[in-house]
């Protein structure tokens, strides 16, 4: 660390931030300036002050591989040599058709077929609306806590009410709110009413806590959802490509949803999201005219390349069986963690995805300050603002991610 963050340079730069961009969007320091990013390779990341941190929030979860893999720019590099931007809904180019395909071959899927998107909120836009074609009833069921995205169908399934209730006029109308892991039995119920066309949901909640749910849940849920002819979607966009230990999440239990939405680690650093869906729901996309659902930059072609190079170092680094055996580090460390530490209230999470509870908001926003100030990098938000975020690249270090609980541990005071 060269400097207390954030440094001379950083502050000058959230100042002059300040002046040309919109109030609200920096906010995750409570009124300190920004902290400006330079650089990023790897795990580590460095400020505009030269201070280098160790990232254990791989950038919202997007950097899986870690930051700027050589393969990812290597790949991005030669397509933007070839081909820059595509058209769309109107032109398709090769990496887009193979990485369609490579999709519907990885995704746990039946007969999946690919919509691709922009963004996390963008994939749940899409999957909303699939289900809403695909059966012809308008309802939702969505638990609590989650975070789905704030553009408004999937800020209508977003659990946050700070959130959703500036804009609650505008929100779709048929959302049913249930808590997170919520008994099997009062789900089935939940869906007696005809109208519910999709069941959203996380496997394991990222941002607003990291709660991981109870064996057999997700399960649950999916046979529940066929009973009812209610389209399972589940939002990956966190937890898919290894983070949990496995390629998705749902593959713990063994289930294969309708549809699958696919986002952040998938590009690696590069704007792509994408929905695979069972080809049956994917139909109710067809139309005589013009997409119904497109964007200027769908299936960028960079993102797409990058894609493919994030999905060839996940398998031939076995990345999802690092992110199983580090978790396993990182569950022996943090478990001692509610006896040893009083601030502490809980710890949990899978593979490379955890959460540490504190007892309030305002402890989890100190204790991250504390470990920036010692050079780590941490989120602390979740639905009551207290809980710590362990998400570390997945091509970490057994010896990097010991220096970083360490550092995090040290934070807790």
């Amino acid at each position: 660390m060269v400097c207390e963050p954030p440094g001379p340079r950083s502050r000058d730069a959230s100042r002059r931030l300040a002046a040309a961009e919109a109030p609200g969007i920096n906010t995750l320091y409570r009124g300190l300036p920004a902290l400006v990013w330079d650089e990023a390779a790897g795990v580590n990341v460095r400020d505009l002050d030269g201070n280098v941190y160790l990232d254990f929030s791989s950038g919202f979860g997007v950097a899986a591989v870690g930051h700027r893999h050589p393969r990812v720019v290597e790949a991005v590099t030669a397509q933007a040599g070839r081909l820059l931007h595509g058209l769309g809904d109107v032109a398709a180019h090769p990496s887009r058709i193979a990485l369609a395909e490579r999709l519907v071959a990885l995704a746990p899927v039946d007969e999946g077929r690919v919509h691709f998107a922009v963004s996390g909120a963008d994939a749940v836009e899409v999957a909303l609306k699939t289900a809403v074609l695909a059966t012809g009833r308008p309802g939702i069921l969505v638990f609590d806590p989650s975070y789905h995205g704030v553009t408004l169908s999937a800020l209508a399934a977003t659990s946050r009410p700070a959130f959703r209730e500036p804009f609650a006029a505008h929100l779709h109308a048929h959302v049913t709110r249930l808590p997170f892991a919520t008994p099997i039995e009062k789900v089935r119920r939940a869906l007696e009413d005809e109208a519910v066309a999709a069941i959203l949901v996380e496997p394991v909640v990222g941002r607003e806590g990291v709660i991981v749910p109870p064996p057999g849940w997700l399960a649950g849920l999916a046979e529940a959802g066929r009973e009812a002819g209610t389209l399972l979607a589940v939002d990956e966009i966190f937890t898919g490509f290894g983070r949990t230990g496995a390629t998705f999440a749902v593959d713990v239990d063994g289930v294969r949803p309708d549809l699958l939405c696919l986002g952040k680690a998938l590009a690696g650093g590069m704007p792509l999201a994408a929905v695979v869906g069972r080809r049956a729901p994917m139909e109710a996309w067809a139309t005589p005219g013009e997409a119904l659902h497109t964007g200027t930059f769908l299936a960028h072609p960079p993102s797409c390349a990058a894609a493919h190079a994030v999905l060839d170092v996940v398998e031939e680094e076995g990345l999802a069986a690092a992110a199983r055996r580090l978790g396993e580090q990182v569950s022996a460390r943090l478990s001692a963690w509610p006896s040893d530490h009083a601030t502490v209230r809980e710890v949990r999470g899978r593979g490379l995805l955890w959460g540490v509870e504190l007892k309030t908001a305002a402890t989890a926003v100190a204790i991250a300050g504390r470990a920036r100030r010692s050079g780590l990098l941490v989120l602390a938000g979740g639905a009551q603002g207290r809980v710590v975020q362990v998400v570390p690249p997945l091509t970490i270090s057994e010896g990097l991610l010991d220096l970083g609980l360490d550092l995090l541990e040290a934070a807790l005071g």
